[in-house]
């Protein structure tokens, strides 16, 4: 059991130090959760949700960053009342048992191992704007291993470099975006493109731009991962969480108003935010775009390269995986096998390619864990009522408004036809992996246990 102790969980996990460094503050925090959150959907997604809704897609955007903003703020109670490596595994495992945080954490793997793999083949795609032979077998080959390789290294020297360039790759990609905003606003208030008047929208057409929306506003998770690795987690958690929340639901409504104000029924190109340039700015802006498309998916992937080897570290510390996952370099105390292990996942994926597919099983995943983190703060607060953190307000009601929103979202996806038969497959055989990992870990405890004794 774990000891009570300031700023720790109780639980079935063992208390002990990992060797990890304390070296994120608060801010490079919020802008890993900022990094984390806002990818490549941002240059491609307000096209689709345009197309579903017309111009009542701004609606839609701040319809889903309230959703959204009931997820978190469960997420922000619960992760501020651990100091531990692990995100949503530890907490899942700490609230409801081993079982369920280990079928928590092969979700929350697979969902974020999809979406920075699908990242990872659209940089190749924005990259051919400018070099069109990088779709070739052998540049795509040597492009993408550089990509994810890079990164990789960077944050095996040590989480401080990585969450530097979290930080910077987060400035830049908010640049651009605010760059277009601007140019954009000002045609959008004196000259909007016309609409024309807009018909009944059906029920199904709003529930498939939600479930999109979801993925734009996911990821935030990603940055309570390394935790074990932040100066004052039970402070800093909920504040980087409602810092990325606020600015990620100002730029996407800004963003999204923009697009259907500059190009009116035109809004469906797959380059939106290149084409308002185009109209705004010219060649050079649109040009200017397609390089903050590539900075933006490249510091996504960075913010999923820092935080994502986390959660197999945890299950590791905590017995659910093999002890490889939770070697430390002796030199920069990074866990080195599960970074390299998350690379070569991407980057194999990223070979295959599918952007598509991979956005729509990563929201799905991401419901499931979302609701069971949501779920969480009850039995969380009954197991330890005088834990470090904070408690939100009115956190009962959120907490089963947090379940009902996951679960209505995932019920969309289903009436919608975005989950198809190959994706529950996917989904089927990662729960039984699931519970092939959690025989494997009760099996070993138990000889561990009898060895002892």
């Amino acid at each position: 059991m774990i000891s009570a102790q300031p700023g720790h969980a109780q639980g079935d996990l063992p208390q002990k130090k990992t060797g990890l460094v304390r070296a994120i503050g608060r801010w490079s925090l919020a802008a890993l959760a900022l990094n984390s959150i806002i990818g490549s959907g941002i240059f491609g997604l307000p096209s689709t949700v345009a197309k579903l809704l017309g111009p009542r897609s701004v609606a839609a955007v701040l319809m889903a960053g309230a959703a959204m903003a009931v997820i978190m703020a469960c997420f922000a109670e619960v992760a501020s009342q651990f100091s531990e490596t692990g995100g949503p595994y530890l907490y899942a495992r700490t609230a409801f048992g081993r079982l369920t945080g280990i079928l928590v954490g092969w979700m929350l793997y697979l969902a974020q191992t999809a979406a920075p793999a699908a990242n990872a083949n659209l940089f190749v795609i924005y990259l051919a704007q400018f070099w069109p032979g990088v779709k070739q077998t052998w540049p795509r080959f040597a492009v993408l291993t550089l990509l994810v390789g890079l990164l990789a290294l960077i944050n095996i020297l040590g989480a401080r470099q990585g969450a530097v360039v979290s930080n910077v790759f987060t400035v830049a990609k908010i640049l651009p975006l605010l760059m277009v905003i601007s140019a954009g606003a000002a045609l959008t208030l004196f000259h909007p493109a016309p609409w024309g008047p807009v018909a009944a929208l059906p029920a199904t057409s709003w529930m498939e731009a939600l479930v999109l929306l979801i993925f734009a506003y996911g990821g935030f998770e990603t940055a309570l991962a390394p935790v074990g690795e932040a100066r004052n987690p039970a402070r800093d958690a909920g504040f980087a969480l409602l810092v990325a929340l606020v600015a990620c639901i100002a730029i996407y409504a800004l963003v999204q108003w923009v697009v259907v104000g500059v190009l009116g029924p035109g809004a469906t190109t797959d380059r939106p935010l290149a084409e308002v340039a185009l109209v705004t700015m010219g060649d050079r802006g649109a040009q200017l775009v397609a390089i903050g498309a590539l900075i933006s998916v490249y510091g996504y992937l960075s913010a999923k390269m820092l935080g994502m080897p986390r959660v197999t570290f945890a299950l590791a510390e905590g017995g659910d995986l093999p002890k490889a996952f939770a070697w430390l370099g002796s030199r920069f105390h990074t866990p080195w096998f599960s970074i390299l292990f998350f690379a070569a996942v991407v980057w194999g994926l990223a070979l295959a390619g599918n952007f598509a597919w991979n956005v729509t099983l990563s929201v799905i995943a991401r419901l499931f864990y979302y609701g069971v983190v949501c779920a969480a703060v009850i039995p969380l607060r009954r197991k330890q009522p005088s834990a470090a953190g904070f408690r939100l307000p009115g956190g009962a009601l959120l907490s089963v408004l947090g379940v009902a929103i996951a679960v209505a979202l995932f019920a969309a996806a289903q009436i919608s036809k975005q989950v198809d038969w190959g994706k529950s497959l996917i989904l089927a055989a990662t729960v039984a992996a699931a519970l092939l990992n959690w025989l494997w870990a009760r099996s070993r405890g138990l000889a561990q246990r009898r060895s002892s004794a």
